[in-house]
């Protein structure tokens, strides 16, 4: 498997603090339904 340079990666924009993310090794599986940056990100928009 070759690999990809970071900036080659596909990225999305948070929900919750509208800041750019690039494609992760763990959510290869679920990118598509994958809205949020972090944890943090994902637990302050149920708390709101």
């Amino acid at each position: 498997m070759k690999m990809q340079k970071k900036a080659d990666l596909p990225q999305k924009v948070c929900a919750t603090c509208a800041l750019p993310f690039v494609w992760r090794k763990k959510w290869r599986l679920n990118w598509e339904s994958v809205k949020y940056c972090s944890e943090r990100c994902r637990r302050q928009v149920r708390s709101s």
